[in-house]
């Protein structure tokens, strides 16, 4: 006997109003994908590490490379992706590059989604 799916609908039924109206509401298609291109990003635990600690200090390339035991090649190659999606970015100090987050949103993304991790 064929199992019946309770995870969706059992006829086919729009409500166009409600669907109409949600859609207006969305935000434009070029702002979804960035937003998508972000979390895209943030997927890998590399950049994950890189990003939570710079939550905690400024830190140069060196310093990141010694924290995640990488190369500095490799890490100016994960701060290259964070910074061309303004999640970090750098000054520097004579021969010195030191990174920190762009802006506070990118500390309340990353705090949030550790507290949905920890539900």
């Amino acid at each position: 006997m064929a199992e019946l799916k309770t995870d969706v609908c059992s006829v086919t039924a729009v409500d166009a109003e409600k669907v109409a109206a949600v859609q207006q509401k969305l935000p434009q298609e070029s702002a979804v994908r960035a937003l998508a291109e972000t979390f895209k990003v943030l997927g890998d635990p590399t950049r994950v590490r890189i990003v939570m600690a710079l939550m905690l200090d400024e830190l140069c390339v060196c310093d990141l490379a010694a924290l995640t035991g990488l190369s500095v090649s490799a890490i100016s190659h994960q701060l290259r992706m964070l910074r061309n999606l303004k999640l970090v970015k750098y000054r520097r100090k004579g021969k010195m590059a030191y990174y920190s987050l762009d802006d506070e949103h990118i500390e309340q993304l990353i705090q949030v989604a550790m507290e949905h991790v920890h539900e």
